[in-house]
């Protein structure tokens, strides 16, 4: 059994004597309304509890596999620094309703003059648990309990069939229900791009249109209108992000995380309701199946769907309604591409711009480009690195430094490009002979090949050369919205951005590089799109 140091041992022993009894416990502690029965999920509460006084000295929720020195590390807090407005001290007696944990703190605290007892009842712990589960049960949970493991399945089965592999935004199914007051959901995937994944489920053509077209009116200039066109959608959704979620997403790819790590979402979106990450019940059945009609189809036709042409494709399928739901057992439910409102919509977003001076524009970039810096498997993101690890890596050898400005928002903003070390060493070894990175630019362009308008992602070196380190979708809501989040960043640190070069694509950071991964930064300023003229390029 594990004890106390010597010297942590005398220096409780310092501590004033309260004349008290306290109640300690550990118990389980979640919601039943959890999105899916998983007893790896639920936490378990620590409670330490002064009954003399009434008040909690000390509390902590841990994770049900740590062991029972757990109890102990929230006594020791509870001892020396306990909550307000207790002060610190140790106890005479203490008192617990579990024999195990009983003999435990017998054999760690011996030295101490605590007396150890067990009691079949603790009254004001028992009535704090009650409490709390009064609270969690008052929630309402995300998912309808009895529908929430059946759905969160289902989302992981979409995961893995990942539909973002060959349906882009525009490219619409629609999936004929005719019932809960819905003739049709119309299904658009996002996730082609690798900034967000997920599935948004329409429930009328003129909200997925109106959407489409406020997102391209606010193209030039990104503000709170397109969270406002965001908002007034009519839609269901399902999206996708990591378990851990934290700023560090940012500069990882999601598709390169394990299963479990992936956590998925249901929610909703109304105009007159605004965002809610909740579905009541027969929100849920809609969603599934609206979900699983959609993931019969894509197994049964993902081959046409991978063919350039958007093919027109329709089939019925008879789903199970789950057993919870008592009035029908089933629905027929037809899925169908839409390859005339995908037309429409590429047309919407210029897809058959025919300018002769922008295609000649175009055609001089395309030419001047090369793309021969940035390895075809490396992984590229959109970022922000904090001021902190700013001033860390300054100090590093391979640092460009590119002017001084005044630190402002939450970091300088950057591009993220993690391959191979010796890939990473020989970017930046290229970079470093055409004479260091000038400038980091968005452009859009019609591709001579297919006509689809792209933006590119460029990265200009001083000797005028241009690279090419990633091609976007112009008109795609998700990649807008991470270049709003770009150019806003930018504008904080007046035109000064950084390219991260990092090691460890199959490594354990693979997707996310940490800083020991980082291998070189190099400052530079933003480029226009108006300032990238073939004088520029050249």
């Amino acid at each position: 059994m594990t004890s106390f140091n010597r010297s942590t041992s005398r220096r409780l022993q310092k501590l004033t004597q309260i004349p008290s009894v306290w109640e300690g416990d550990r118990r389980p502690l979640s919601s039943p309304h959890t999105p899916f029965t998983d007893p790896d999920t639920k936490g378990d509460c620590i409670l330490w509890v002064d009954a003399s006084e009434g008040i909690v000295r000390g509390m902590d929720m841990i994770d049900p596999t740590l062991g029972p020195e757990a109890i102990v590390r929230t006594l020791m807090r509870a001892i020396e620094h306990p909550q307000s407005p207790a002060k610190p001290g140790r106890p005479q007696r203490i008192v617990v309703r579990d024999r195990e944990i009983q003999f435990y703190l017998r054999g760690v605290l011996q030295d101490l003059d605590i007396a150890i007892d067990y009691v079949p009842e603790l009254p004001i712990i028992d009535e704090l648990f009650r409490s709390f589960a009064e609270v969690i049960d008052s929630q309402t949970p995300d998912l309808p309990p009895k529908y929430a493991k059946l759905l969160h399945d289902q989302a992981l089965e979409v995961w893995q069939a990942a539909p973002w592999r060959f349906l882009e935004e525009q490219q619409i199914l629609s999936i004929e229900i005719n019932q809960w007051d819905v003739e049709k959901l119309y299904a658009s995937v996002m996730g082609m791009l690798g900034i967000e994944y997920g599935i948004l489920f329409y429930r009328s053509e003129d909200s997925l249109k109106r959407f489409r077209a406020a997102v391209l009116a606010d193209e030039d200039e990104l503000n709170q209108d397109l969270e406002e066109a965001f908002l007034k959608q009519d839609c269901l959704f399902l999206t996708f992000d990591s378990l851990d979620d934290n700023e560090a997403d940012d500069l990882g790819n999601l598709a390169q995380m394990p299963l479990s790590e992936i956590q998925p979402t249901f929610g909703n979106i109304h105009p007159l309701e605004g965002l809610r990450s909740v579905l009541y019940e027969e929100e849920a059945l809609l969603s599934f199946v609206a979900v699983e009609s959609l993931l019969r189809f894509l197994r049964d036709h993902h081959r046409q769907l991978y063919d350039e042409d958007f093919l027109a494709l329709s089939q019925r399928y008879r789903i199970s309604l789950p057993e919870a739901d008592n009035n029908r057992k089933s629905l027929t439910v037809t899925v169908s591409t839409m390859p005339e409102l995908t037309a429409e919509l590429e047309e919407m977003a210029g897809f058959d711009l025919d300018d002769e001076d922008e295609d000649d524009d175009d055609d001089s970039i395309f030419a001047a480009l090369r793309d021969d810096l940035i390895p075809e498997d490396a992984f590229m993101s959109l970022g922000v690195l904090p001021w902190e690890t700013l001033d860390y890596l300054r100090q590093a050898p391979n640092h460009q430094a590119a002017g001084e400005f005044e630190p402002a928002g939450d970091g300088l903003p950057v591009i993220v490009i993690q391959t191979s070390r010796p890939k990473a060493k020989g970017i930046i070894e290229n970079i470093q002979a055409a004479g260091g990175l000038n400038a980091i630019c968005f452009h859009t362009v019609t591709d001579p090949v297919d006509d689809d308008l792209y933006d590119l992602g460029l990265l200009q070196t001083h000797n005028s050369e241009l690279f090419l380190f990633g091609q976007f979708l112009d008109d795609d809501p998700v990649h807008i919205e991470a270049k709003r989040k770009w150019h806003q960043r930018c504008q904080n640190t007046q035109g000064h951005c950084g390219l991260i070069i990092a090691k460890g694509l199959t490594g354990a950071s693979r997707g996310n590089p940490q800083l020991r991964d980082m291998m070189a930064l190099l400052e530079a300023r933003v480029l226009s799109s108006e300032e990238l003229s073939l004088e520029t390029v050249d």
